[in-house]
């Protein structure tokens, strides 16, 4: 059984220097930004059994403080994309990259992305120069993005305060998979979800540590002014979820309870996960006694094929 990737990403040289120049050449406490090439890409797609990787821009995103230069960068980073699916008919898909907080901006390069250039769907950080998704100023894009059933696929980044918590540790190690649930419980309780309900949503990395508040947030939300009238376990089962990252052997039990195998993703996270290591957990996938055979498959491409709303490549 082959894999389409839905957590993986595209670094164009262009991107790493502007986020250099920024300082983000240790994105959220990271060593370094990774190299990436479309052949490695293409190379480790084939060692791992991918007909098809959904590519994005990861943390930090587009967004440098400055709302030109940021708008700029995702019309060169989605243009980029979009050469890459041309040129690679079947093996890419691609998200594209949007330049919030800036509604204004965004909601232009969601017009953009979709209608010149035929993208995929887009990526939203998990946070926007501290906003979270279910903030009252998104709720434009929230409107854009529902008129065109799109596919929204969260990345977590760094949360404001970071440098209070974090104590030097990168952040991908706990702040992302907090800020993952922290990002999700907004949607849910700002009522966002339930208010666009064409939009298909991916939670990266089996979704931090949701599963395992969940029954805490719906319990509490139940008390919550703003939620009610927010069906909060119904508005979790419409969420899909890539196993991006480390889901075994603790996550994924949790997982299943919450969402079932049939929102489940395959996601490799490279080049920020080495080929090396992204072999070691896809393997572990395949042995996991928690998915039979069927599953296996669902996880693998079956779900993700009827997510991407071009055909992928046979899977």
């Amino acid at each position: 059984m082959s894999r389409i990737d839905m957590h993986a990403h595209v670094i164009p040289d262009f991107y790493r220097a502007a986020a250099a120049a920024a300082g983000h050449g240790h994105p959220d406490g990271m060593p370094a930004i990774p190299p990436w090439s479309a052949g490695a890409a293409l190379a480790t797609m084939d060692g791992l059994d991918i007909t098809t990787a959904l590519l994005s821009i990861s943390s930090p995103g587009v967004h440098f403080g400055d709302d030109a230069a940021a708008r700029e960068l995702a019309r060169a980073v989605n243009r980029f994309g979009a050469g890459l699916v041309a040129d690679h008919p079947g093996r890419f898909a691609v998200l594209a990259a949007l330049p919030l907080p800036d509604v204004a901006g965004t909601i232009d390069e969601i017009t953009f992305a979709y209608d010149e250039l035929g993208l995929d769907g887009v990526v939203l950080e998990t946070n926007s120069g501290g906003v979270y998704p279910g903030d009252p100023a998104f709720e434009p894009v929230w409107d854009a993005l529902d008129e065109r059933s799109a596919l929204v696929v969260l990345h977590p980044t760094s949360p404001p305060g970071w440098e209070l918590v974090a104590r030097g540790r990168p952040r991908p190690m706990l702040e992302f998979p907090v800020d993952t649930a922290r990002a999700v419980t907004d949607l849910l309780l700002t009522g966002t979800l339930q208010r666009h309900p064409r939009v298909t949503i991916v939670v990266p990395h089996g979704g931090g540590v949701l599963a395992s508040a969940a029954d805490r947030i719906a319990t509490f939300a139940a008390a919550l002014p703003e939620a009610q009238g927010i069906d909060v376990r119904s508005q979790l089962r419409r969420l899909y979820f890539d196993l991006a990252g480390m889901p075994l052997p603790h996550q994924l039990p949790s997982l299943l309870a919450l969402a079932g195998p049939d929102r489940l993703l395959y996601g490799s996270d490279w080049p920020f996960t080495p080929e090396p290591l992204a072999k070691h957990l896809a393997a572990a996938l395949d042995r996991t006694p928690l998915l039979n055979t069927e599953a296996q498959h669902a996880m693998r491409s079956g779900n993700a094929a009827g997510l991407l709303p071009r055909p992928a490549q046979d899977a």
